[in-house]
């Protein structure tokens, strides 16, 4: 007896394709608040007196000092980095994803596709590493006084100028912090997103539809959200930090996490939880979207599916 015949698939190049568009379509939605998290993990680091209350005040205060498009700050920091990490992380997770599948369409169960995420999000997060180091710098800038200011113009010349004054080694720069962290966010993210819709799809109340993957994004975003904050907080400051007398503000991730449990509270490892949820939940509905539509429109209009 013949096997059955599987459907044709996208090609390993357009999944990394859509993976990448995807995320750097909702990064145009999310970035201000993306710059908003990361100021709001920065106030108060080192004991000092916090620069913003509220997530509200830091935008207000940003508007203030530097205007409509201090908000857009990094933006091209912010496209890189879902260029290298979303396309290298979506891509490996969607063909693992069909590499589990059984040939029936049973899809993998919970703690496979928790273990394809972390793989992906690994190595994406590896690959990601410079943009991301970019993306920090770029968009903690404006809260330093003008002469301390680094001045990057865009990526590509934070890029170069890290690679010439502080060496190419640089740009990896927390890197096993933000491995970790891609690790917990991809875990959380990627599983509980498959498995809440999923779930989902079976309640008789939703069909795969636009409002099926919103509702489950955004469940998927707190989740991610609650899970992953200490992981990233300790990247964000890693990742800015600046040498004093010859010496790193932070030896490692663990230094990170003492003093800023020493200096400022055990809830501050969930410091800018508002923002944070804010431009997650929101990437992560516009993300999956983004790519649930046009992987239903390529199968449509180039695999006649």
């Amino acid at each position: 007896m013949a096997a059955p015949e599987r459907r044709r698939t996208s090609s390993k190049g357009v999944k990394f394709l859509f993976g990448g568009l995807a995320g750097m379509g909702a990064t145009f939605f999310v970035q201000p608040l993306d710059l908003v998290k990361n100021r709001m993990q920065l106030s108060g680091q080192g004991g000092r007196t916090k620069e913003y209350k509220t997530s509200f005040h830091a935008v207000g205060t940003i508007l203030r000092s530097e205007g409509i498009s201090g908000i857009y700050t990094g933006l091209s920091a912010g496209l890189l980095r879902q260029a290298t990490y979303t396309t290298t992380r979506l891509g490996i997770y969607t063909i693992l994803f069909e590499k589990f599948t059984k040939p029936d369409g049973t899809p993998p169960n919970f703690a496979m596709k928790a273990l394809i995420g972390m793989s992906a999000g690994a190595v994406g997060a590896f690959v990601g590493t410079p943009a991301e180091v970019s993306l920090i710098r770029m968009t903690s800038d404006g809260r330093m006084p003008v002469e301390q200011r680094r001045g990057y113009t865009n990526v590509f010349n934070a890029l170069l100028r890290i690679s010439r004054e502080e060496g190419v080694t640089t740009l990896w720069r927390g890197c096993v912090p933000t491995m970790a962290r891609a690790v917990v966010v991809n875990a959380a993210q990627l599983a509980s997103y498959s498995q809440t819709k999923q779930f989902l799809l079976t309640t008789g109340y939703f069909s795969d539809n636009i409002l099926c993957h919103f509702c489950a994004s955004m469940i998927s975003g707190l989740v991610t959200t609650a899970a992953s904050m200490p992981v990233d907080i300790v990247k964000t400051r890693i990742q800015n930090m600046k040498m004093i007398d010859g010496k790193p503000e932070y030896k490692n991730g663990l230094e990170v996490l003492v003093k800023v449990i020493r200096q400022e509270g055990f809830f501050s490892l969930w410091k800018g939880f508002t923002p944070y949820y804010a431009r997650l939940g929101p990437h992560t509905v516009l993300t999956f979207i983004f790519l649930e539509q046009m992987n239903k429109y390529y199968k449509i209009y180039f695999l006649d599916q």
